[in-house]
C-alpha cells in the first residue's frame, strides 16, 4: 500500500512540476488540458485521477512555482544576520532574476496575479498568501532592523514592505513587457539608496 500511495505521489508531483511552466505562460484561461497531458504524458483519465479539476491543478503549479521563488528568498536572507544585509540580499536575487528566473515564464506572482484579479478568486487568494508571506517578511527584517539600533526608530516597517514588493513587482513587469532588465535595475538601485537614506539612523 506504501508504494502504491508513493507511486500516486510522485504522479501528482509530475503533473505539478510540469504544469507549472505552462500555466505561468500561457495563463490559467490560456493552458489547456491537451498541454497538461502532452507535458506530461499522461492521458486525461490519467490526470483527472490526482486532480479533480484543472483549477486544483492551477492551484498547485502556483504554488509550487512561488515557492521555488519564495525558498531562494528565503535560503538569501537566512545567510545575513544584519538587516540592511538581508534587505539587500533579496535585492540581489531579483538583480538576477530577469538573467536566470528559476521559473520559466517570469514571475508566477505576477503573472497569476493579473490574470486572476476579477476571473478567479480562488488563484486570487493564493498570490494573496504569497504576497503577504513576502511583506511580513521584509516588515519583520526592517523591525529586526529598529530593534538592533541599525535602523532609526521611526521607521514604518509596515508601509516600507509594502513599497519594497511593489515596487519589484512593478519592476519585473515593466522589464518583462519592454523587454529590457533596466527598469528592473532602476527600482533595485532605488531600493538601495531608501535602505540607507529612509531606515538606517
Amino acid at each position: 500500500m506504501e508504494i502504491a500511495t508513493s507511486k500516486a505521489e510522485r504522479t501528482r508531483q509530475l503533473i505539478v512540476e510540469r504544469s507549472a511552466p505552462i500555466f505561468n505562460q500561457k495563463g490559467f484561461a490560456g493552458t489547456s488540458m491537451q498541454d497538461i497531458m502532452a507535458a506530461t504524458g499522461l492521458t486525461k483519465g490519467g490526470i483527472y485521477g490526482h486532480f479533480e479539476s484543472k483549477e486544483e491543478i492551477a492551484l498547485a503549479a502556483f504554488e509550487h512555482a512561488a515557492g521555488i521563488i519564495t525558498r531562494q528568498i528565503f535560503d538569501r536572507i537566512a545567510q545575513h544576520e544584519r538587516a540592511s544585509d538581508k534587505l539587500k540580499a533579496i535585492l540581489a536575487y531579483y538583480r538576477q532574476y530577469l538573467i536566470s528566473s528559476p521559473v520559466t515564464g517570469g514571475c508566477p506572482v505576477m503573472n497569476t496575479a493579473v490574470e486572476a484579479d476579477d476571473t478567479n478568486p480562488l488563484l486570487r487568494a493564493s498570490v494573496i498568501k504569497v504576497l503577504n508571506r513576502l511583506h511580513k517578511a521584509v516588515a519583520n527584517i526592517v523591525n529586526q532592523g529598529i530593534a538592533e539600533g541599525e535602523f532609526r526608530p521611526g521607521a514604518n516597517a509596515s508601509n516600507f514592505s509594502i513599497l519594497f514588493v511593489s515596487m519589484i513587482e512593478g519592476g519585473i513587469m515593466l522589464s518583462k513587457a519592454y523587454g529590457d532588465s533596466k527598469h528592473l535595475n532602476t527600482v533595485i538601485k532605488h531600493l538601495e539608496q531608501l535602505i540607507e537614506t529612509e531606515l538606517k539612523t
